[in-house]
């Protein structure tokens, strides 16, 4: 049953979560139209657009807009505050506001300069009980209160790199089943399987190889479990390019550089050989394995090397992940 006309909802959603989404629907069906206003400061750590961008396309049928205003966060920070942010909100809203749904206790107040009624819902937090504050110190922790919309933004990247033949693929396959997520492969092979030579390369494959490996990526990145693993990233492709063609287009490099993951790992020569017909260096291995671990030092990214048999391997990278990406280690110390 509709209780009014115009419902309006104010947030941050710093990030948008799930509290939030419960937040709107409940407003939602309360009222005949409802109007979100999503605010945002350009000193916040996450961007304000994307913030938007994130309610949209959760409530594409609903009003919802971008308040940039640089308008002070508390009462005590300025003695016209509410004035201030009734101007702000009445720049997107001209109509009566007949309810002001919150999930804060400065809802009463917010309201009543708005010459509405407040309904607050869930203030102790008791239907999803987190906060945004709560999801930026630990996302990992906090994964499946994270709204649909802006997981993809808190995946966190993890790049098997190194050497042709050192198990990189075998391990992004068994990271991938043990934390229940998924993997994108090398695109390079399969770009150069169905190339008439695949061994005879020109500089235009390295940039299609390229472009390939980031849409495959952009496209993992939506469906993950916290992490995507992936079988190689750019800056491989640069190594390689440097190594067979003595020089790497920019547009590769600038990528190479600039994209962000949260760790490479390192795999090691101390695995047998496995010949194939895109392999053709295993005489090259400890070279090959500098270049890498060379070009990750220039780019200051955080990298741990994997050694030993396979067993070893997949071992390792599961404690590393859980310490340092999952920080399972440090909750059980809290």
């Amino acid at each position: 049953m509709k209780i009014g006309k115009l419902g309006f909802v104010l947030g941050k959603f710093y990030p948008f979560h799930r509290g939030h989404i419960h937040l709107i629907e409940s407003a939602e069906k309360q009222v005949e139209k409802l109007i979100v206003i999503v605010g945002t400061l350009k000193t916040e750590n996450i961007s304000g657009e994307l913030r938007y961008e994130w309610v949209k396309e959760t409530f594409p049928h609903l009003e919802v807009h971008h308040l940039t205003d640089d308008n002070p966060q508390y009462p005590q920070e300025h003695p016209d505050f509410w004035n201030i942010w009734k101007t702000s909100i009445r720049k997107f809203i001209s109509e009566k506001i007949d309810f002001v749904f919150t999930s804060e206790s400065y809802g009463d107040e917010l309201a009543r300069n708005l010459d509405a009624k407040h309904i607050c819902i869930d203030l102790p937090r008791n239907t999803f009980p987190v906060s945004g504050t709560a999801i930026r110190e630990n996302p990992m922790k906090y994964w499946d209160f994270i709204a649909p919309a802006a997981k993809p933004y808190f995946v966190r990247k993890i790049v098997l790199y190194g050497p042709e033949s050192t198990g990189k693929t075998t391990l992004a396959q068994q990271l991938a089943k043990y934390f229940q997520t998924n993997w994108i492969p090398e695109f390079a092979r399969e770009y150069l399987e169905v190339k008439e030579n695949p061994m005879l390369l020109e500089m235009s494959d390295f940039i299609r190889i390229a472009e390939g490996q980031i849409k495959i990526e952009e496209e993992a990145v939506k469906f993950a479990n916290r992490i995507l693993f992936c079988d190689t990233d750019l800056l491989v492709t640069k190594v390689l390019s440097d190594h067979y063609m003595n020089e790497c287009p920019e547009s590769i490099t600038e990528k190479a550089y600039t994209r962000e993951y949260s760790l490479h790992l390192l795999t090691y020569i101390d695995v047998p050989w496995v010949a194939d017909v895109l392999r053709d260096r295993p005489n090259q291995r400890e070279e090959m394995f500098e270049l890498f671990k060379t070009e990750l030092e220039k780019t200051k990214r955080p990298y741990k090397i994997i050694t030993g048999n396979f067993e070893e391997r997949f071992q390792k990278a599961v404690e590393i992940i859980k310490r340092e990406i999952l920080m399972e280690d440090n909750e059980r110390e809290n």
